[in-house]
């Protein structure tokens, strides 16, 4: 689905260093075309070269081939980056992948990949960039949570425990990067219609079923996501720190 990213346009984001991990697919996707759209500089780590590289392509963004759960490898792309457009402005820590496992069949080199995938680099990522932001004063970090730990969905149980785990990392590392000018949030997604989403669990059943739930009748997309992550990188939300921002067409009031 194409979004026009300029409807509203945030000044404050105009000529910013904006890095988005797991930026090649999906929300990551949506994110770096919107943050380009706003005039940002934009970086983007992902382990899919191909998809990593069509993207820089077509956009202005700056493409860097890493496994997120390389920690070693996280923090020398971000060195570059910075090395290559300055201190990072803003951080989006996107990437994550919603595996489903069943618990009986869990075991312990799954269970660490599961948090090194979508919990650990979120950490290591804000370390890596805090010091930079830390020395201007000023950083937006925006970290991704997800509604299925707050539901308890089952199936998926390694997944949930790290994005319930970001809510309190947020929480803590808002406090204690806040006196250095940096804000961290936390964008909490509903049910987000993807290709990725499409492709392995869309079905008439399920789709009826998020409409059935939700508090506004259409499914959403990428953009939602997206549109949100301009908000909270921008001046705008400057006095916002330490909040978990649900964009789920009010799945979670049922």
């Amino acid at each position: 689905m194409s979004f026009d990213y300029t409807t509203v346009q945030y000044r404050s984001l105009a000529d910013r260093s904006v890095v988005v991990t797991g930026g090649a697919s999906g929300i990551g996707e949506a994110m770096v075309k919107a943050f380009v759209a706003q005039g940002a500089r934009v970086s983007f780590i992902d382990i899919a070269r191909d998809a990593g590289e069509a993207l820089a392509g077509a956009t202005s963004a700056s493409f860097y081939v890493c496994d997120v759960t390389d920690i070693p490898a996280l923090r020398e792309a971000l060195f570059q980056i910075e090395d290559e457009h300055g201190a990072v402005d803003v951080l989006v820590n996107n990437a994550g992948k919603d595996d489903r496992h069943d618990i009986t069949e869990v075991e312990p080199d799954y269970w660490r990949s599961a948090l090194a995938l979508n919990l650990d680099h979120q950490f290591f990522a804000t370390q890596a960039v805090s010091k930079g932001m830390a020395a201007r004063g000023a950083g937006s970090i925006i970290m991704l949570g997800s509604i299925s730990w707050m539901r308890g969905r089952p199936g998926m149980v390694g997944y949930t425990t790290a994005k319930a785990a970001i809510n309190g990392m947020t929480r803590t590392l808002a406090r204690e990067l806040g006196p250095a000018g940096i804000r961290v949030n936390c964008i909490v997604p509903g049910a987000i219609l993807t290709e990725r989403q499409k492709k392995l669990w869309l079905t008439p059943e399920s789709n009826q079923q998020f409409l059935d739930l939700q508090a506004l009748k259409f499914r959403l997309d990428a953009s939602h996501v997206a549109r949100m992550a301009l908000f909270l990188a921008s001046d705008e939300s400057g006095g916002c720190t330490g909040a978990n921002f649900i964009v789920d067409a009010g799945l979670t009031q049922n």
